[in-house]
């Protein structure tokens, strides 16, 4: 968790340095005027309201003991991470990747080699690069996580994180042998733990990626016109993947220490984005070729990740369980919920 921790980190101060470079394109923003005066004041409405967002999109999942409808044991919880699945599908095929492949096929690039469909090729290596993730962090967690559970020598037990656990030990006179078993039930619910656990840090990994990217564009323009919109959409995309990402980090039971952590890296993201874009706003040119190529790169693999973690680890799982399979009712408000979450971010991108 440390590690993954300071990877985030990094790639939140690293991404703004490599944006820095001269404009290499005579093709400058102008929609709207520049105003800094008003533009400075909107960015610090966003800087605000998205943080307050932010926090309570991914608060109210994981404080689900207060709010008991709220808690994965009710129907109504298949149902809002349906609806947060919707808004991080759309985000991932609508917003993003669009803004991926009208950066990397911007006049200001090459057509040599960036001809070829980098946006898309990104996105799929994105996502494969997520499959592999997911199924190598899965598997490790779960065979360390069983070792534990080895023979031990001699007759005494062994008592600690894994005392639901069931010992066999008797003396070799007796002919029996030594070993230790986990009950089926005990053994689905501890991988289902652990595939909550990696689904919760790689989703938050892609959330992290695009979010920075997209607060440092809206803190780098001067265009009130452009960043008006792009702070209501903003807002209410954060609330909404922020339930998201909260239903993933409830499910995955982690300690207190490290709920607070991921909750508030979540909830920092995009100000702290903001907050760089507006350092930078005076050198940083959204036209530049290093600039393009950075966005369009960034853009492309969050939105692989994005959408293959709102279909496979998020959708496919609800989706498939039997418990929304058998309740006819509850499938038709998932699948309800899932088409009204995807609608409603989408339609945000007519604005932004």
């Amino acid at each position: 968790m440390k590690s993954f921790t300071l990877l985030l980190v990094i790639l939140v101060f690293l991404l703004p340095v490599s944006v820095f470079s001269e404009c290499t394109c005579d093709k400058s923003e102008v929609e709207g005027g520049k105003n800094r005066a008003e533009a400075l004041k909107y960015k610090l409405v966003a800087i605000a309201t998205i943080l307050i967002a932010g926090g309570i999109g991914v608060a109210v999942p994981v404080l689900s003991k207060t709010f008991p409808s709220f808690s994965p044991e009710n129907d109504i919880f298949f149902m809002i991470k349906a609806f947060a699945a919707g808004v991080i599908l759309a985000t991932g095929m609508v917003h993003v990747l669009p803004d991926a492949f009208e950066s990397l096929t911007s006049p200001c690039l090459n057509e040599n080699p960036w001809g070829f469909p980098f946006s898309g090729f990104v996105a799929m290596l994105s996502a494969i690069g997520t499959l592999m993730v997911d199924t190598f962090a899965t598997s490790y967690y779960q065979r360390s996580h069983f070792c534990k559970a080895k023979p031990v020598s001699g007759d005494e037990e062994k008592v600690g994180d894994h005392q639901a656990h069931v010992h066999l030990h008797t003396h070799a006179t007796h002919g029996h042998a030594h070993g230790s078993t986990l009950s089926s039930n005990e053994e689905s619910s501890s991988s289902a733990l652990i595939r909550h656990r990696v689904v919760s840090q790689v989703l938050e990994m892609g959330i992290v990626v695009h979010s920075v990217v997209i607060g440092i564009s809206l803190g780098a323009s001067e265009s009130p016109k452009t960043i008006k919109p792009l702070v209501a959409a903003l807002t209410f995309h954060q609330l909404f993947e922020g339930m998201g990402l909260g239903g993933c980090i409830s499910q995955a039971t982690f300690k207190a220490k490290t709920i607070t952590v991921m909750a508030v890296f979540f909830a920092l993201t995009t100000p702290i984005g903001v907050a760089i874009g507006l350092g930078i706003s005076n050198i940083y040119d959204e036209n530049s070729t290093t600039a393009l190529i950075v966005e369009g790169i960034f853009n492309s693999a969050s939105a692989g990740i994005l959408v293959y973690m709102a279909l496979v680890d998020l959708l496919a799982a609800d989706f498939m369980n039997p418990r929304l399979q058998n309740n006819s009712r509850l499938q038709f408000g998932a699948n309800f919920s899932l088409l009204l979450g995807a609608g409603c971010m989408s339609l945000l991108a007519k604005w932004a």
